[in-house]
Protein backbone atom coordinates (compact mmCIF):
# COMPACT_ATOMS: atom_id res chain seq x y z
CA UNK A 1 0.00 0.00 0.00
CA UNK A 2 1.05 3.61 -0.92
CA UNK A 3 1.77 6.03 1.68
CA UNK A 4 -0.76 8.44 -0.31
CA UNK A 5 -3.25 6.01 0.94
CA UNK A 6 -2.04 6.33 4.64
CA UNK A 7 -1.94 9.72 4.54
CA UNK A 8 -5.71 10.04 2.94
CA UNK A 9 -7.27 7.64 5.53
CA UNK A 10 -5.63 9.24 7.97
CA UNK A 11 -6.93 13.05 6.77
CA UNK A 12 -9.99 11.31 6.19
CA UNK A 13 -10.86 9.67 9.79
CA UNK A 14 -9.45 12.95 11.24
CA UNK A 15 -12.05 15.03 9.63
CA UNK A 16 -14.54 12.48 10.23
CA UNK A 17 -14.19 13.08 14.13
CA UNK A 18 -13.95 16.62 12.95
CA UNK A 19 -17.70 16.52 11.86
CA UNK A 20 -18.48 14.94 14.72
CA UNK A 21 -16.77 16.67 17.72
CA UNK A 22 -17.03 20.49 15.93
CA UNK A 23 -18.74 22.98 17.95
CA UNK A 24 -19.70 25.52 15.11
CA UNK A 25 -22.44 23.35 12.35
CA UNK A 26 -20.60 25.18 9.65
CA UNK A 27 -16.89 23.87 10.80
CA UNK A 28 -19.18 20.83 11.06
CA UNK A 29 -19.59 21.04 7.34
CA UNK A 30 -16.09 22.33 6.12
CA UNK A 31 -14.79 18.97 7.92
CA UNK A 32 -17.62 17.01 5.71
CA UNK A 33 -16.35 18.59 2.75
CA UNK A 34 -12.50 17.39 3.24
CA UNK A 35 -14.04 13.75 4.12
CA UNK A 36 -15.52 14.12 0.83
CA UNK A 37 -12.45 14.92 -0.99
CA UNK A 38 -9.75 12.45 0.58
CA UNK A 39 -12.83 9.83 -0.32
CA UNK A 40 -12.26 10.98 -3.87
CA UNK A 41 -8.53 10.84 -3.68
CA UNK A 42 -9.30 6.98 -2.16
CA UNK A 43 -11.44 6.56 -5.46
CA UNK A 44 -8.76 7.88 -7.02
CA UNK A 45 -6.32 5.58 -6.00
CA UNK A 46 -8.79 2.81 -7.01
CA UNK A 47 -8.69 4.00 -10.50
CA UNK A 48 -12.42 5.18 -10.29
CA UNK A 49 -12.10 8.18 -12.09
CA UNK A 50 -15.85 8.76 -12.54
CA UNK A 51 -16.65 8.37 -9.24
CA UNK A 52 -14.01 10.70 -7.89
CA UNK A 53 -15.55 13.44 -10.03
CA UNK A 54 -19.18 12.63 -8.94
CA UNK A 55 -18.33 12.99 -4.97
CA UNK A 56 -16.39 15.95 -5.79
CA UNK A 57 -19.27 17.51 -8.18
CA UNK A 58 -21.93 16.29 -6.63
CA UNK A 59 -21.26 15.90 -2.85
CA UNK A 60 -19.17 18.19 -1.98
CA UNK A 61 -20.12 20.50 -4.32
CA UNK A 62 -23.92 21.28 -4.53
CA UNK A 63 -24.90 19.45 -1.43
CA UNK A 64 -22.06 21.28 0.63
CA UNK A 65 -23.43 23.91 -0.68
CA UNK A 66 -27.05 23.17 0.45
CA UNK A 67 -26.15 22.38 4.11
CA UNK A 68 -24.54 25.42 4.18
CA UNK A 69 -27.40 27.41 3.65
CA UNK A 70 -29.77 25.47 5.64
CA UNK A 71 -27.15 25.45 8.49
CA UNK A 72 -27.04 29.83 7.85
CA UNK A 73 -30.77 29.76 7.16
CA UNK A 74 -31.72 27.91 10.75
CA UNK A 75 -29.02 30.49 12.30
CA UNK A 76 -28.09 27.99 15.11
CA UNK A 77 -26.27 28.85 17.65
CA UNK A 78 -25.59 28.76 21.94
CA UNK A 79 -29.31 30.96 22.67
CA UNK A 80 -31.35 28.90 20.55
CA UNK A 81 -29.83 25.29 20.80
CA UNK A 82 -31.27 23.60 24.16
CA UNK A 83 -28.82 22.05 25.86
CA UNK A 84 -27.83 18.33 26.07
CA UNK A 85 -28.41 16.35 29.35
CA UNK A 86 -25.59 14.12 30.61
CA UNK A 87 -27.94 11.37 30.08
CA UNK A 88 -28.83 11.54 26.45
CA UNK A 89 -24.70 11.67 26.43
CA UNK A 90 -23.81 8.60 28.12
CA UNK A 91 -27.11 7.39 26.44
CA UNK A 92 -24.72 8.24 22.86
CA UNK A 93 -21.35 7.20 24.55
CA UNK A 94 -22.91 3.90 24.79
CA UNK A 95 -25.08 3.23 21.43
CA UNK A 96 -21.68 4.52 19.99
CA UNK A 97 -19.53 1.85 22.06
CA UNK A 98 -22.07 -0.64 20.99
CA UNK A 99 -22.14 0.03 17.41
CA UNK A 100 -17.87 -0.23 17.10
CA UNK A 101 -18.02 -3.74 19.10
CA UNK A 102 -20.29 -5.18 16.37
CA UNK A 103 -18.44 -3.61 13.84
CA UNK A 104 -15.37 -5.18 15.34
CA UNK A 105 -16.97 -8.44 15.82
CA UNK A 106 -18.59 -8.80 12.23
CA UNK A 107 -15.48 -7.51 10.79
CA UNK A 108 -12.41 -9.84 12.72
CA UNK A 109 -12.67 -12.89 11.04
CA UNK A 110 -12.15 -11.35 7.29
CA UNK A 111 -9.34 -12.12 4.86
CA UNK A 112 -8.57 -9.37 3.07
CA UNK A 113 -7.56 -10.87 -0.52
CA UNK A 114 -5.23 -9.38 -3.57
CA UNK A 115 -6.69 -8.62 -7.64
CA UNK A 116 -6.16 -11.64 -9.00
CA UNK A 117 -3.88 -10.66 -11.28
CA UNK A 118 -5.15 -12.95 -14.59
CA UNK A 119 -8.42 -11.10 -14.75
CA UNK A 120 -7.59 -7.86 -13.66
CA UNK A 121 -8.88 -5.39 -15.57
CA UNK A 122 -7.41 -1.91 -15.10
CA UNK A 123 -9.57 0.01 -17.25
CA UNK A 124 -13.01 -0.89 -15.29
CA UNK A 125 -13.38 2.74 -13.42
CA UNK A 126 -13.02 4.62 -16.35
CA UNK A 127 -15.55 6.73 -18.12
CA UNK A 128 -15.75 5.42 -21.17
CA UNK A 129 -16.17 1.94 -19.92
CA UNK A 130 -19.28 2.91 -18.03
CA UNK A 131 -20.62 4.87 -20.81
CA UNK A 132 -20.54 1.46 -22.98
CA UNK A 133 -22.28 -0.29 -20.33
CA UNK A 134 -24.59 2.29 -19.56
CA UNK A 135 -26.10 3.22 -23.87
CA UNK A 136 -25.73 -0.91 -24.29
CA UNK A 137 -26.58 -3.01 -21.55
CA UNK A 138 -28.96 -0.62 -19.27
CA UNK A 139 -30.07 1.44 -22.40
CA UNK A 140 -33.99 1.40 -21.17
CA UNK A 141 -33.48 1.68 -17.65
CA UNK A 142 -31.05 4.81 -18.09
CA UNK A 143 -33.75 6.22 -20.48
CA UNK A 144 -36.70 5.82 -18.13
CA UNK A 145 -34.97 7.79 -15.46
CA UNK A 146 -34.18 10.82 -17.59
CA UNK A 147 -37.89 10.66 -18.59
CA UNK A 148 -38.84 10.27 -14.31
CA UNK A 149 -36.28 13.09 -13.70
CA UNK A 150 -37.90 15.12 -16.36
CA UNK A 151 -41.65 14.56 -15.27
CA UNK A 152 -40.28 15.62 -11.28
CA UNK A 153 -39.04 18.84 -13.03
CA UNK A 154 -41.64 19.98 -14.60
CA UNK A 155 -43.87 18.56 -11.87
CA UNK A 156 -42.35 20.32 -8.90
CA UNK A 157 -42.32 23.70 -11.66
CA UNK A 158 -45.84 23.26 -11.89
CA UNK A 159 -46.86 23.20 -8.11
CA UNK A 160 -44.33 25.94 -7.10
CA UNK A 161 -46.05 28.37 -10.03
CA UNK A 162 -48.66 30.32 -8.37
CA UNK A 163 -51.41 32.78 -10.59
CA UNK A 164 -53.09 35.37 -9.36
CA UNK A 165 -56.64 33.81 -7.73
CA UNK A 166 -55.25 30.61 -7.64
CA UNK A 167 -55.18 28.53 -3.75
CA UNK A 168 -52.38 26.96 -2.54
CA UNK A 169 -52.52 23.58 -1.99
Amino acid sequence: MSPLFFFLSFVALFSALGVVLAKNPVHSVLFLILTFFTISGHYLLLNAQFLAAVNIIVYAGAIMVLFLFVIMFLNLNADTEPHKSALSKIAAAIAGGSLLLILVAALRDIQPGGADTATFDSQIGMVDRLGMVLYKQYMLPFELVSVLFIVAMVGAMMLGKRETGERNF
